[in-house]
């Protein structure tokens, strides 16, 4: 029962969490530049299809959150948020070191968070639970070690498809 309740706890600051940071860049809300200005933030990087981009990476923050501290899909949802905090540890955060505000220590967060829920479950406090979604084939080191190690893959091939922007990579010449 303990272990169930720090679970839950877990998931509900992580999950809202990353649910707050997602609404920024979906609806703009507490400062955030919205999806038109994350999409524009985005396509000055050199990503393909920035506004397609930005809906899937805001989309996977804020449901992604919700799902997580909700406890629904736990795995699914869990290497969703890998491979959005992997992406934007690449893009943007790992050149400038580990601690913020640029560093790349709360997509780190994040991601421990996402793959520890998914090692455990979701626990008893979950709609994975009310749905009989655990045991075996949602949870355990394995699926964990694949969800991480699934995210970082995609999240290295996408940053792998990414185009210099045209002034970054006149910067460079």
């Amino acid at each position: 029962m303990d272990i169930d309740i720090a679970i839950l706890t877990l998931r509900i600051v992580f999950g809202l969490t990353l649910a707050a940071h997602g609404a920024q860049k979906l609806f703009g809300w507490w400062n955030g530049p919205g999806l038109a200005g994350f999409s524009g933030w985005l396509g000055s990087m050199g990503v393909r299809a920035p506004m397609f981009a930005a809906l899937l990476a805001a989309v996977t923050e804020f449901g992604g959150g919700i799902a997580l501290a909700a406890g629904f899909l736990t795995p699914i949802v869990a290497l969703g948020i890998v491979v959005v905090m992997t992406t934007a540890i690449l893009t943007v955060h790992l050149k400038a070191g580990f601690f913020n505000p640029a560093g790349w220590e709360y997509n780190f967060a994040i991601i421990a968070a996402a793959v520890v829920v998914t090692i455990t479950g979701a626990g008893e406090y979950s709609l994975d639970s009310a749905l009989g979604l655990t045991g075996g084939d949602w949870s355990g080191w394995e699926i964990g070690l694949g969800v991480f190690v699934g995210g970082v893959v995609i999240a290295l091939l996408n940053e792998a498809t990414r185009q210099k922007a045209p002034a970054v990579a006149a910067a460079a010449e």
